[in-house]
């Protein structure tokens, strides 16, 4: 079947002379402009699911990305900028969330719920924001897990922010062409659900497709040193002298 993204659909109304015959054209039309409708939905929704991400990758060239080595880094200015995406692109929410839906994007209970908690908010104007990628081992942690509380402290020492929670469900829309396995943590504050459970998000492709889901946000929470964040980068590259606590905001 031809693909239609981008292409002028025009539905016409079929000329007719009695009564009978216009009844029958109206009918013809009302079918083809919702045939039309249902067209443009499915290839709008086309960029999420497991196959077309599988396109994308393809056609942009881009293989998985392959294990590389942890060697800890001394600073967060020796690491290059992974990814620059744009927030504040929406006017609240809602249509943030409608455009996720919209193109296929799998949104999680957890991640839903702390998108719709007042102490999630959006960039009132739109801002790009650069990105960077390190793994728990990368930060200098040689044990099998470490707590969240000391990633973000160790993450502050070497230079990097947290981001704004907007940057979640902002580069799971503009990040189409995740590898397959690849499990993204946010290196935010957590935002509390309406159970007061603290929760962060966490942009994957498991296999079945583009998701945005939400996992333990509390201190305590063990993460594995495999595991790769998204930070932003402060002013400050160079590493503080003394190790200290991040304390995450009770909200």
């Amino acid at each position: 079947m031809d693909r239609t993204a981008g292409k002028k659909v025009s539905c016409h109304a079929i000329e007719c002379h009695s009564p009978g015959w216009r009844r029958c054209g109206i009918l013809i039309v009302a079918v083809l402009c919702t045939a039309c409708t249902l067209l443009f939905a499915s290839e709008a929704r086309a960029q999420c699911t497991a196959r077309d991400v599988l396109q994308n990758q393809l056609r942009l060239k881009k293989a998985p990305s392959a294990d590389r080595p942890q060697i800890p880094i001394k600073s967060a200015v020796d690491v290059s900028v992974w990814r620059t995406i744009t927030i504040g692109t929406f006017a609240n929410v809602f249509a943030l969330s409608t455009a996720l839906d919209a193109v296929g994007c799998g949104i999680g209970n957890s991640a839903g719920e702390i998108l719709a908690r007042p102490t999630f908010t959006l960039r009132g104007a739109k801002t790009n924001v650069e990105l960077f990628t390190v793994s728990v081992a990368e930060l200098g942690f040689k044990i099998d897990t470490a707590s969240l509380a000391d990633i973000f402290a160790r993450a502050k020492q070497l230079g990097f922010g947290l981001a704004a929670a907007e940057v979640g469900p902002q580069l799971r829309l503009q990040y189409i062409d995740q590898p397959i396995g690849e499990f993204l943590i946010i290196g935010m504050e957590p935002i509390r659900t309406w159970t007061g459970a603290p929760v962060i998000l966490n942009v994957a492709n498991g296999g079945a497709g583009l998701i945005l889901i939400g996992q333990d946000g509390s201190a305590d929470a063990q993460i594995s040193v495999a595991s790769r964040f998204v930070f932003v980068r402060t002013n400050e590259g160079a590493p503080a002298e003394e190790h200290e606590a991040v304390a995450l905001i009770d909200r």
